[in-house]
């Protein structure tokens, strides 16, 4: 998802605008985290980019990426850029050292 969201209707409010942009964002997540995964994957993984304009667009945490968009409203911002790419992943596995001591009541 490569898309520029204007936020300014004539006949929606803002709020409600910005409530449907967050609903496509998490529908498209939906939808690509439903596509099947290659065999060597373990999960979907997601490059994320936010910024006012595809130019100043930066890297973001799939996390954060909600609080931007609340961000835009609070600046009051008329659109913003949102890029959202989908990569397989694949868990890596990080060893513990080993603990000798014992856990006793």
């Amino acid at each position: 998802m490569k898309k520029t969201f204007e936020l300014t209707h004539p006949k929606i409010k803002l709020e409600r605008r910005v409530d449907a942009v967050k609903h496509e964002v998490k529908k498209y997540l939906k939808r690509e985290r439903n596509k099947k995964l290659p065999a060597d994957a373990d999960f979907w993984d997601f490059d994320c980019q936010f910024g006012n304009t595809k130019e100043e667009a930066e890297p973001v945490q799939l996390s954060d990426i909600n609080k931007c968009i609340d961000k835009t409203q609070v600046d009051g911002l008329t659109s913003f850029y949102i890029e959202i790419i989908a990569k397989a992943g694949v868990r890596t596995f990080i060893e513990r050292e080993n603990d000798d001591s014992t856990f006793e009541d």
